[in-house]
């Protein structure tokens, strides 16, 4: 079937030539299996054991076809941002089998995505960290871990896939850094705050040489009593809970952290690109939501640098 041929080769190109992660690569081949499942619904294309006479090849998709897939994908029921990143999809692939020479005109060039509203994240106060943090009870094993871990989100705006698989051999806590791996595989440096490099080491020195890592995990930097790297679910729960110990209502997730950091740099003063980096956004788009939390920030902005101000 020349659509499997097609979706290998797309595989290929994401794996060898985008670089990019296992995550990443299954997402895009996701959304060509949709299109694929969307074209036999319709009877545009046939299994192996039926008539294959009819089959509409990648080539012959017109634009009229895949706006009729986007509105299938719609009455599914799937969020308008999940919408956006199968049409996203999409194009890659169709942008993929123009540069095989596989197809000569775009058909996706002129496909459109229903808008994703831009919903402003949660934050939290300081003085509701502060809290958070002051409800883990150090009496047990696991609280200096978790202090060093919640001190971490905070102090360098990591997602939680990020902290639960930072590595001991990625600190460089004299130089004030840590080395980040984030999505697709991209490494960037982040500053680390003095609070957080000083939980670190507690956590270092005093808990986790206590903690007999299995192997593969010897160099994971927050470890189970088990020895193995926290999940991301086992991380969300600690949190939960300390959320509801310190009496906080707001939802709070280890994203909140990372909201939290930037939108506190805004408040501060910090440059928009530098919050960029230490995010490791890959567009200033993504970043400047945070803009709209102060809009202090913005009055100063246009004051300090626009010519009639």
């Amino acid at each position: 079937m020349i659509w499997e041929s097609y979706i290998n080769g797309f595989k290929s190109y994401l794996k060898l030539e985008k670089s990019l992660s296992g995550n990443s690569v299954e997402a895009y081949l996701h959304d060509v299996v949709k299109l694929t499942q969307f074209l036999e619904l319709k009877e545009f294309i046939r299994k192996p054991e039926q008539d294959s006479s009819v089959n509409l090849l990648p080539e012959n998709l017109n634009l009229d076809v895949l706006q009729n897939f986007v509105k299938w994908v719609n009455e599914l029921g799937m969020s308008a941002s999940s919408q956006a990143r199968m049409v996203s999809g999409i194009k890659a692939f169709y942008s993929y089998l123009l540069l095989e020479n596989c197809i000569s005109i775009d058909p996706t060039q002129l496909l459109e995505a229903p808008a994703k509203s831009r919903k402003l994240p949660d934050v939290l106060t300081v003085a509701d960290i502060d809290g958070l943090i002051s409800a883990i009870d150090l009496s047990k094993p696991e609280g200096q871990r978790n202090k060093a871990m919640l001190e971490t989100l905070y102090s360098c705006g990591l997602r939680v896939s990020e902290l639960v698989n930072l590595k001991v051999s990625n600190l460089y806590l004299k130089e004030g850094f840590i080395k980040v791996i984030g999505k697709g595989d991209k490494e960037r440096l982040v500053p680390v705050g003095s609070i957080a490099i000083k939980q670190i080491n507690i956590y270092l020195d005093e808990v986790r040489c206590h903690v007999l890592p299995i192997k593969g995990f010897e160099d994971v930097l927050f470890l189970n009593r088990r020895g193995r790297k926290l999940s991301r679910v086992m991380v969300f729960t600690i949190i939960k809970v300390l959320a509801q110990a310190s009496g906080l209502e707001k939802h709070v997730s280890p994203h909140t952290f990372r909201h939290s950091f930037a939108t506190h740099l805004i408040e501060g003063g910090a440059d928009l690109r530098a919050i960029q980096e230490m995010l490791g956004h890959a567009s200033i788009t993504t970043t400047e939501i945070y803009t709209h939390m102060d809009r202090h920030y913005l009055r100063d902005v246009i004051i300090q640098f626009h010519p009639r101000s």
